[in-house]
Formats: structure tokens, C-alpha cells, sequence
């Protein structure tokens, strides 16, 4: 049997040992910062996009890898004769995964898989684990792309804002709901449900006991949940009280195999700014 390429977009927000450990490929996707276009995690930084905003009060606008960035990519691999599973951000935020198909089309001679995750940031990088797992262990490869495509309706991505600027520049609420929060000191819980960000929940109160609300709220019902992996995942230049309060939750429910820190890269930083945190897993299948 062939040897499979997992592949992912660098919205997956995975650690660099993660990446290593299990030989992944990571495609970035584009940031634009004024006139300027960065490849997200090769040549643009958090702190990058924390500086522009504070200088120009403008989001920066993120898109899609294109097709002949995907068909570069591909084309080692494929000329190896290795089959490729690729998972990417939501087809419901992005049209990175429908270029992906777009460029498998181009290599007849071999199977490319292009999975849309319905989701974003380490809710993409929890399916991105188990395939890579999965491949690791020897499993076909229409049953590595059969399992992860079921596990796209179970991976559970939410964040908790600390302040709603990002999405009021960004187009993706109002300026009335922005200052509204501000002035109560609201904090609200933006969740991935089919593929696009909603409204979930609200916390009001300082940064560091919503997050703890937020967790423990999250793992209310925990034998629902797969105890395989939890990220906490959070922008850069996050307080550490607000990463200690949701990380010390995680751990203390003595539940998951292991709990991972990792910084969420430019398409969260982007939309939601500094002290935004989330706890992210995947539930568990019926029956299981």
C-alpha cells in the first residue's frame, strides 16, 4: 500500500511539533495588510496584525489559497505515486478546499482526497491528528477519508472574545453591538456550527472568569466528548490568567488523554483580536 500525504491549510492552528511529529504538509492562506499580501505563517505574524490595526484601525482581509498554490503542492507527491488527504477550512468561510478540487483534477493518476473540516482553527487541526493517526497505523485510504468525513459533524470549535473591534471592523457586527458590549462588559462565545461562525452564548464580567464559565460550561456534559485530545487554543498575547483559567479546567476534569496549547494563527487573530481563547475537542460517535 501506498504511503499517504496528509495535507492541511495553515488555518488548522496545529503546533510546529505536531506538524513535525507527523509529517504534515501546511498550505498557507493569504493575509492582506493594507496593499501588502503575506503568506499566513511564512512571512505575516499576530503581533504583524495587531500592529496594523492599531495604526490604521482597519481588519486585514484573509483568502483563499489558489489553485496553482495547490497544484504545486500536490505535484511531488503525486509524481511519487502518494496518495493525498487533504483537509481544509470551511467551504462555509472559504473557497481554499473547492480549489483544492479544483487542482486534485490534475492528477488523475493518483487519489486526492479534499475534505471540508465545516470548520476552522484546531476544530480543522483535531481531524487533521486523527488522519495523520490513522495513516500512521496502517488504515486504508477510503477508510481514513470514510472516518474523517463522518468526524466533520463531531469536531467542536468555539472561542470566547474579549472584545468585539475586530469583528465590528471586519464587517461581522454592528457597531451598536460592539459598543453595547463594551459598555456591560459583555463577552461573547462565537461557535462553528455547519460550517459558519454564530453567536452561541454570552459572558459578562472580566476576562478570566468568563473563560473558566465558558470551559466549564463546555464539558458540562464531558462523557459526550472524546478523550482522545483538547486543545486550548488562543491569539497571541493572550493573558496567561485567561489561558490558565480555560488549560486548568481542561486538565482537572482528569478526563482527556492529553490537553494541548496552541496559538491560533491568522484567520482567528484577524477576525477576533488579542484574549480570545477557546477549548475545542471532538464528541464522541454514537455508539462509541
Amino acid at each position: 500500500m501506498s504511503k499517504i500525504k496528509i495535507i492541511a491549510d495553515s488555518c488548522c492552528d496545529l503546533t510546529n511539533e505536531q506538524i513535525r511529529q507527523h509529517d504534515i504538509s501546511i498550505l498557507p492562506l493569504y493575509v492582506t495588510l493594507g496593499d501588502k499580501v503575506y503568506r499566513d505563517g511564512v512571512d505575516v505574524t499576530p503581533k504583524m496584525i495587531y500592529e496594523h490595526f492599531e495604526k490604521t484601525n482597519e481588519t486585514p482581509k484573509t483568502s483563499a489559497a489558489n489553485i496553482p498554490d495547490f497544484i504545486d503542492l500536490f505535484k511531488p507527491f503525486a509524481e511519487a505515486g502518494i496518495d493525498i488527504i487533504y483537509i481544509g477550512i470551511s467551504l462555509g468561510l472559504s473557497c481554499t478546499v473547492t480549489n483544492a478540487r479544483l487542482a486534485a483534477a490534475e492528477f488523475p493518476n493518483v487519489k486526492i482526497a479534499c475534505i471540508d473540516s465545516k470548520n476552522l482553527s484546531t476544530g480543522i487541526g483535531l481531524l487533521v491528528l486523527r488522519a495523520a493517526e490513522m495513516a500512521e497505523e496502517g488504515v486504508a485510504f477510503d477508510e481514513i477519508v470514510k472516518q474523517i468525513e463522518t468526524l466533520t459533524d463531531y469536531s467542536r470549535a468555539s472561542f470566547v472574545l474579549e472584545r468585539l473591534e475586530y469583528l465590528h471592523r471586519g464587517g461581522r457586527c454592528s457597531l451598536l453591538t460592539a459598543v453595547g458590549a463594551q459598555m456591560l462588559n459583555i463577552k461573547p462565545e462565537i461557535a462553528v456550527r455547519n460550517g459558519t461562525m454564530s453567536n452561541r452564548s454570552k459572558f459578562r464580567g472580566s476576562m478570566v472568569p468568563c473563560a473558566e464559565k465558558y470551559a466549564k460550561g463546555l464539558l458540562t456534559d464531558i462523557e459526550k466528548i472524546s478523550p482522545r485530545r483538547a486543545f486550548v487554543t488562543y491569539t497571541v498575547d493572550t493573558d496567561p490568567a485567561i489561558v490558565n483559567a480555560v488549560y486548568n479546567v481542561a486538565v482537572s476534569a482528569n478526563y482527556f488523554d492529553e490537553v494541548v496549547q496552541s496559538n491560533a494563527g491568522s484567520v482567528i487573530t484577524s477576525h477576533c483580536g488579542r484574549n480570545t481563547i477557546g477549548l475545542l475537542f471532538i464528541d464522541k460517535l454514537p455508539g462509541e
